[in-house]
């Protein structure tokens, strides 16, 4: 199964989701919670993402976003970085 996110349009907005490897409960810690909400407001400001929601459950993440600079999958591959490194 692909890795990569692909989109169809660059500048739609667009909803995914994630979730933990084995879908262990990771998120119910105050600290990985944080992790998670400093990188969403990292992406916001330096990727310009613009958030129309998000919910951030145990074990998983559903995000509705769109990439003001029209690279979808680059926001994600960031997103995802820099959360893996504050973790």
């Amino acid at each position: 199964m692909s890795t990569k996110y692909k989109f169809g349009e660059s500048t739609g907005a667009y909803f995914v989701s994630f979730a933990t490897v084995n879908w262990i409960d990771v998120f119910t810690r105050d600290s990985y919670f944080g992790n998670i909400i400093e990188s969403l407001n990292f992406c916001r400001k330096n990727k310009a993402m613009e958030i129309y929601g998000y919910c951030i459950m145990p074990s998983h993440i559903h995000l509705i976003f769109r990439s003001g600079n029209g690279d979808p999958s680059g926001l994600m591959r960031d997103f995802k970085g820099f959360t893996s490194k504050k973790m």
